[in-house]
């Protein structure tokens, strides 16, 4: 007897439907899966026979075949466990086909016969609802995942037992349901706040620009300046994340097993931190099984690199193609793998090894090839890619004991979300969404500038030894902090504070 039950399987960040194909036939027992499955889908066979023997159902002595097509893609993950005992209780008419096949089915199964949650139910929601079926079967712990998928019925399932009285007719299983609009006000909550931050009032200003343009930023300053406590704020005035971009992010935590527990999507932009020990495979991802990586997890959201220069050379190397490309291409024998990776960097790192290098307050103790060595882990083509440098001096104690008298994020929020709804116009017609992206072309259109204008940029890049890349990157942060003035002019002022935003273009900034 043949039965057929439909499921799905992931690759990079997006789900392919899998169909298992279950054959019975007389002979020796004997169960063997084909379709190229990995350790963990062979073992499915144990956990199978189990669950159906201890949900008090009869595992047939007969040789059981099990295929999973398309047979030319690796099947990995647990998730197969489910269709396949399905399938066989098709197989010896327990259940009905015509009824299963109606919907896609996924699910790790205990020993027991319990249902347990697996990776990517997100994905395979999506890949259901774009093959037009009734509905799909997930773990209980998944429904809440699946359901932020609209347009498709989603059914928790917490045991074998249980489904299989509802493929009877037995019994009915509750659809999952999401209030997306719910999920979303409940997201706009931070923990912290830029009201919290004593001062540095440059560098609070320096982030809303490059919030607001989309721009990379380096802050360099002594220990204990505030570097750190700056960034972890970022999010809090960036724009709300959007529904699409929601679903993009939360697909990249879901194939990974990391969204948390009872959250149906990802409302707030992501924040990662990795400490400076990372390898290159964890920070852009791969593996023996490619998996994504910080640079992917931080995917319309931020990325911090705190203690820049401790990291690997070969690690900050890496970063360069996302940081171009907006994206990671991970090959491997077998398969070639592409992650999304659109992310605002912010780094910071101090002077020199012993942080204190230009502090009128502290003494520096490093020599000037320590502290060459130092900065020297940083290469040329890295910097290019990070527009705006900004110095962090440490905090003068009037400003640490005066009361906070700040501008909270919300009020931030809104001037960069208003630049970034001018942005958004200016580009709809093109495949980029901030200034930071633009190209040559782009920035001869929209970057425009006076004669006064040119006669002080002119003077800025004599005086300062400003290189052309820096050029660009000027005429880039000008335009953004024309956006947040709401101007379509780019002005001497606005001129005059790009150029002071990078610091580490002029000739002296090293020795």
């Amino acid at each position: 007897m043949l039965a057929k039950v439909l499921s799905s399987a992931v690759i990079g960040i997006d789900a392919f439907l899998v169909e298992v194909e279950v054959d019975i036939a007389s002979g020796l027992p004997t169960f063997t899966t084909v379709g190229l499955p990995e350790a963990s889908v062979k073992e499915s066979k144990e956990r199978v026979k189990s669950a159906i023997n201890n949900s008090g159902y009869t595992f047939p002595d007969d040789r059981i075949t099990v295929n999973l097509a398309p047979a030319h893609i690796k099947k990995e993950g647990t998730g197969f466990d489910l269709p396949i005992a399905l399938g066989i209780l098709t197989a010896t008419q327990i259940i009905s086909q015509s009824i299963i096949s109606k919907y896609l089915v996924l699910g790790e199964l205990s020993l027991d016969g319990r249902i347990k949650p697996v990776k990517g139910s997100l994905p395979m929601a999506i890949a259901a609802k774009n093959a037009r079926y009734e509905g799909i079967i997930v773990p209980y712990d998944n429904g809440r995942e699946a359901s932020a998928v609209e347009g498709i019925t989603v059914l928790p399932a917490k045991t074998l037992p249980q489904l299989v009285s509802f493929f009877r007719g037995f019994s009915k299983i509750k659809p999952e349901k999401t209030d997306i609009s719910h999920i979303f006000n409940r997201g706009n909550a931070f923990e912290v706040d830029f009201s919290e931050v004593k001062g540095q009032e440059h560098v609070k200003r320096s982030l809303e620009v490059a919030a607001a343009g989309g721009h990379n930023l380096i802050m360099i300053g002594p220990p204990g300046s505030g570097k750190t406590m700056l960034a972890k704020r970022v999010p809090t005035i960036l724009p709300p994340i959007t529904f699409e971009e929601a679903i993009e992010t939360t697909k990249i935590f879901s194939v990974i097993g990391m969204l948390p527990k009872d959250e149906a999507l990802i409302t707030k932009r992501p924040f990662r931190s990795p400490h400076h020990t990372i390898s290159d495979a964890g920070l852009i991802g791969g593996g023996h099984i490619p998996r994504p990586g910080e640079v992917s997890l931080a995917h319309n959201g931020v990325l911090f690199l705190d203690e820049l220069s401790e990291f690997k050379k070969h690690v900050l190397e890496v970063l360069r193609q996302p940081l171009e490309d907006l994206q990671v291409t991970i090959s491997r024998a077998a398969l070639t793998l592409t992650y999304p990776s659109s992310f605002m960097l912010i780094a910071a790192m101090n002077p020199c090894p012993c942080g204190y290098f230009s502090d009128p307050k502290h003494e520096c103790r490093c020599t000037y090839p320590q502290i060459h060595r130092y900065r020297s882990k940083i290469s040329g083509p890295l910097m290019d890619r990070i527009d705006i440098h900004v110095e962090v001096p440490a905090v003068p104690y009037k400003d640490l004991v005066g009361e906070p008298n700040a501008e909270s994020s919300e009020n931030i929020r809104a001037r960069v979300a208003s630049a970034r709804a001018r942005q958004f116009e200016r580009f709809k017609r093109t495949k980029i969404y901030c200034n930071a992206q633009m190209i040559n072309r782009h920035i001869k259109k929209h970057c425009r500038i006076d004669e006064a204008s040119c006669d002080l940029l002119e003077s800025a890049i004599d005086k300062l030894g400003l290189s052309a890349r820096a050029y660009n990157r000027i005429l880039k942060i000008a335009r953004t902090i024309a956006d947040l003035d709401d101007t379509s002019d780019i002005s001497v002022d606005h001129i005059a504070e790009a150029v002071q935003y990078r610091s580490l273009d002029r000739g002296k900034r090293l020795y």
